[in-house]
């Protein structure tokens, strides 16, 4: 088989590798799609928030098709198409146990979810930074029509929080410097998009001086994680589920007190994806314009370069179309 193996730091390439064998209570599937994370290049660079250790298989925003089972494997049969969680107890699949980025990959029952007809492969490699999004929600209160969502930052997981929130009915009001990111924010149901520049006049248009009822910081950036306290309504939310480690910046830490905020951080999607899942398949909600490049597992390092590129990529996407050998 062919798969997309970092074999040392600093060092992807295709490599032909065995198809690993299946336990007694394992599956094997075949992947049909599978998303580049940022994390990702993160990984090839040395960086990770476990340990982990080279040569791995990357790949943790996936779908694919149960192609064979284990003997004491009940609930999944071949044919089934499936998506997986990728924080594994103390492991993280694809990072610290190798991914899906390959043509077959060995999963264990318990990780996988049934991905409903409704939803495309493409959709289902979409299911995890979804989910990323949708758990910060959840875990911030959730969102209806009366509230005024600003989304800092328009990377794939801020333009899934946009999905989301505008989904569920709340104004949602995207700030990120790309022109072509606020494009993408619109398309996926925000009301409004703006540059940072302009964010603090318009939200004292939309909401009367109020102030934004959820604040959800994508970008990671400190800077912009201390501004969304400035920007949040008296009682209201933040949300933080951009990633930062080590920097700092200067923040009004009083308005936690004076506007009696509420806070929120959150990691990964735990305890959330089957209500993901029926989520997107009931809401109809289609988050393939997020895909902005399709790559073969022989691409797959172009699909590597293409993810560091944000000026031109949303999200780069590896796909498979492997059969096992008869």
């Amino acid at each position: 088989m062919k798969a997309l193996q970092y074999a040392e730091q600093g060092v992807a390439r295709v490599a032909e590798l065995e198809i690993p064998a299946i336990g007694p209570d394992e599956v094997l599937v075949a992947a049909r799609a599978v998303g580049v994370c940022h994390s990702d290049i993160d990984l090839l660079e040395g960086r990770y928030i476990i340990p982990f250790h080279y040569p791995l298989i990357p790949g943790h925003e996936w779908s694919g098709e149960v192609v064979k089972v284990g003997d004491r494997v009940t609930e999944w049969a071949p044919g089934d198409r499936v998506v997986g969680e990728c924080v594994i107890g103390a492991d993280h699949f694809g990072f610290s146990i190798s991914g899906a980025a390959a043509d077959f990959f060995v999963a264990k029952p318990s990780w996988l979810h049934r991905l409903p007809d409704e939803l495309s492969y493409t959709m289902g490699a979409l299911v995890e930074p979804f989910s990323v999004a949708y758990y910060a929600i959840v875990r911030a209160g959730g969102v209806d029509a009366s509230d005024t969502v600003v989304v800092l930052g328009a990377g794939p997981v801020g333009l899934a929080v946009t999905a989301a929130s505008a989904t569920m009915g709340a104004v949602t009001v995207v700030v990120e410097p790309s022109e072509d990111r606020r494009a993408a924010a619109l398309s996926l149901g925000a009301a409004h998009a703006v540059h940072p520049d302009d964010i603090a006049a318009l939200l004292e248009t939309i909401t009367g001086g109020r102030g934004a009822d959820l604040v959800v910081e994508a970008s990671g950036r400190p800077a912009v994680m201390a501004q969304a306290l400035e920007l949040v309504a008296f009682q209201g939310r933040v949300a933080y589920i951009g990633i930062d480690v080590g920097r700092e910046a200067s923040a009004k830490l009083g308005l936690i007190q004076s506007k009696e905020l509420r806070i929120t951080g959150s990691i990964g999607s735990p305890g959330v994806w089957p209500q993901t899942l029926r989520f997107l398949a009931n809401s109809k909600l289609d988050l393939t314009p997020l895909v902005t490049q399709h790559f073969t597992v022989d691409e797959a390092l172009d699909a590597l370069d293409a993810a560091h590129h944000p000026e031109t990529t949303i999200k780069a996407h590896i796909e498979f179309d492997a059969t096992l050998p008869a």
